[in-house]
């Protein structure tokens, strides 16, 4: 069997960030070559002609892909081949001879401009080595054209194209990207035959977990704004690309090897900041938008300035070397917002932001209101109880109804409502609230309630439970569904196609098949809490006198509800029937086995069994609130021991003290009693010598004084020695 050549070693930088990852992936999996196939022989083989399926074909290869991190911690990505960890210049320059294809983007880390910049130099340098032709690719920017001048001033629709790439005028802030650029150009033009440079100028980059648009997505997911902000009037237009077409033209780069070295890489769309949030807020967010002036986006702590220079952008741009030369399966051709559907799928797919959807079905008295908050909690999910659903679309009926009559009473004013703001007139737009529409519901819901004291039929509780399903925040994060709905009926209402026609349906459970059903609202898991009547009822009697009163679980009302459930949950044709027949099997959870009257071992075992949640984690708020919490704990912790720490220190000070005192008090006792030792043996000598000695030596000053001889202290010696009483001078001699 004939061998296979060794496959086309890439080098990519930074393979841990949004493009480097994105791009990476796509072509560790791509075909060499494959861009080099007629659109006949594409159709003629697999539909997706750039993923390389057949790993024992020996003719198709794929790209082995090889690079740096941005971070050294972050972990080897599974379609690299190996990463490098670099600690001289030497040793990266090494790797990049093994290479025949390098990419360095400076998109996302502006300090990787000099990086690239040396790395081109270098491995020119070394161009007689190479027994390949090597092909270097800079990923730049569109920025770099942001203070150019229209093509065609009369004409300012007209759009840039590559041909236009030596009349760019860099924005302020991109200079050194443009000066990467050109650098990078000039040392391909020395010899092709060996080795080729190219500047592939990225439009800002959208797709998988999203790039720069990120902020509007997790703004939008998030939900906790009534409006997405657009920074000023939002009508500059920014060129864009999916990250996937960018590598499939990176990929169209490195294979057809073109002569011209510059290259657009931009969608076709030509959509404005305005309304690429407009079309992200409507589709993942609250619908609306906010203009706001420029100036609040130096606000936000999540954009950087690169971001906020990207975002200003006005240019329109054509890709039409891409269009005409090059062979693209386009993921995003049009844009963004024509492909908004995908994109969103892909972002909550790539960050694992699926909506978690559950069920709680249950006697009454089992616990499923604190079960179903206590997930909610957990998992940060909606909580949906029915008569919440229902008091909250009232409240927003007659909200809208007030609105409206609001406005009329404005507009009635002289001289007011006569002009509006360009984002309220978009809003209203936008909002669409058929005001005759809300009016005419209300007034059946009210209509209707009065005539079932105080409750709603089936038909309208549906319609409500619907709406609040299908509303972004439950399609966004997920919800606890509390008990609804209860009877297999209400189930089929409730989880069908809003499109499917009436006699469709009938036609399907007459062939005793299941309605088709919305897999946007369905519940993923379905827990049941089984338990006994007796066991139910000795739990609500032994309640809180406090707990009960003003609740639905006074004897009466609870025995009622009780043998409710039990009817319509021993027919054939249950609510855990509906889900059973979808393949979407309920847990059964024996409440009376933990014995627990606040159900606080049940939820842990539901929280196994669901996993882990599938969110952001804690918000920028929690973590500061936590933040906040630990430092305040690790302050009273540190004042506890700095205390303590004094407490001990004055103590020994104090015991210090309380030693040095009484060791000086002992000093001075000693002193005292060798002070009167002293003077004691002192008294006898001061006897001799005041009887013996002074008379003698007075007398012996003043004849010393008389005669003045020549040694004084000689004459007074000798006279005291004679003339001392004490010396018997017969006896001397």
């Amino acid at each position: 069997m004939e061998e296979a050549p060794p496959s086309p070693r890439v080098f990519l930088n930074h393979l841990d960030s949004y493009c480097g990852r994105n791009i990476g992936e796509y072509l560790s999996s791509c075909v060499v070559g494959a861009t080099l196939e007629s659109p006949e022989e594409e159709e003629e083989g697999d539909e997706n002609y750039s993923v390389f399926e057949d790993s024992t074909d020996p003719k198709r290869q794929v790209y082995e892909i090889v690079g740096t991190l941005s971070k050294p911690e972050s972990t080897c990505p599974r379609f690299a081949k190996e990463t490098y960890a670099v600690s001289s210049q030497n040793e990266l320059l090494s790797h990049l001879l093994e290479c025949e294809i390098v990419l360095y983007n400076i998109t996302e880390d502006a300090n990787q401009i000099e990086e690239a910049m040396w790395a081109a130099s270098a491995l020119h340098a070394e161009i007689e080595t190479f027994a390949k032709r090597k092909v270097f690719i800079l990923i730049s920017t569109i920025m770099t054209w942001g203070n150019s001048k229209p093509p065609n001033p009369e004409n300012p629709e007209i759009a840039f194209n590559d041909e236009d790439f030596r009349k760019r005028k860099s924005h302020p802030s991109f200079m050194d990207y443009i000066n990467a650029e050109k650098h990078i150009a000039k040392l391909g033009r020395t010899n092709k035959k060996k080795f080729l440079t190219y500047t592939v100028a990225s439009g800002h980059q959208y797709g998988a977990e999203e790039g720069l648009f990120h902020y509007f997505f997790k703004m939008c997911w998030l939900g906790e704004t009534p409006a997405i902000p657009v920074f000023g009037d939002g009508n500059n237009i920014i060129p864009t690309i999916h990250i996937r077409d960018l590598a499939v033209v990176l990929q169209n780069v490195a294979e057809h090897k073109p002569d011209l070295q510059y290259v657009l890489a931009v969608d076709t769309s030509m959509h404005t900041l305005g309304e690429i949030v407009k079309g992200i807020s409507k589709n993942i967010g609250p619908g609306k938008i906010e203009k706001v002036p420029k100036e609040n986006a130096f606000l936000s702590k999540e954009l950087t300035q690169m971001q906020l220079d990207m975002l200003f952008v006005n240019l329109r741009m054509e890709p039409l070397y891409v269009k005409e030369n090059f062979n693209v399966k386009w993921v995003a051709e049009a844009g963004l917002i024509e492909n908004i559907a995908q994109v969103i799928m892909e972002y909550k797919q790539t960050r694992g932001l699926m909506p978690l959807k559950v069920y709680i079905h249950g006697p009454p008295g089992s616990g499923k209101s604190t079960i179903a908050k206590e997930l909610c909690k957990h998992y940060k999910l909606h909580y949906v109880w029915i008569n919440d659903v229902i008091s909250e679309k009232i409240a927003d009926l007659e909200r809208i109804m007030a609105k409206e009559a609001d406005r009329v009473e404005e507009k009635a004013k002289e001289g007011e409502g006569e002009e509006e703001g360009e984002g309220e007139e978009d809003n209203e737009q936008e909002e669409g609230e058929n005001i005759e529409a809300a009016k005419e519901l209300l007034d059946e819901i009210k209509e209707n309630m009065e005539q079932n004291n105080g409750h709603l039929d089936d038909e309208f509780r549906i319609k409500i439970m619907k709406d609040k399903l299908m509303s972004m925040p439950c399609r966004n994060q997920g919800y606890v569904l509390d008990g609804f709905p209860e009877t297999y009926e209400q189930a089929v209402d409730l989880f069908k196609e809003d499109d499917e026609a009436e006699g469709e349906e009938e036609e399907e459970e007459a062939k005793g098949k299941m309605p088709k059903f919305n897999q946007i609202i369905i519940p993923e898991f379905i827990f049941s809490l089984t338990a006994s009547d007796e066991f139910l009822t000795n739990r609500i009697i032994n309640l809180p006198e406090m707990k009960v009163a003003g609740t639905r679980y006074t004897e009466d009302q609870f025995l009622q509800s009780l043998t409710r459930f039990r009817k319509i949950n021993t027919d054939d044709m249950t609510v855990l029937n509906y889900f059973d027949e979808l393949e979407i099997h309920p847990q059964f959870i024996d409440i009376a086995v933990y014995e627990d009257p606040e159900n606080s071992l049940t939820v842990p075992k539901i929280i196994k069994e669901i996993g882990e949640p599938r969110n952001y984690g804690l918000t920028d708020e929690e973590k500061e609130a936590l933040e906040r919490q630990a430092a305040e704990e690790r302050l009273v912790k540190e004042a506890q021991e700095k205390a303590e720490q004094e407490y001990k220190e004055a103590k020994e000070r104090e015991e210090r003290m309380a030693r040095w005192e009484e060791w000086n008090k002992q000093q001075e006792e000693v002193k005292k009693q060798e002070l009167e030792l002293l003077e004691a043996q002192s008294v006898p000598l001061r006897n001799y010598l005041m009887k013996n000695v002074m008379p003698t030596l007075m007398q012996g000053i003043n004849e010393c004084c008389r005669i003045r001889p020549e040694d004084p202290v000689n004459f007074l010696a000798e006279y005291i020695f004679k003339n001392s009483p004490d010396i018997d001078w017969n006896k001397q001699c």
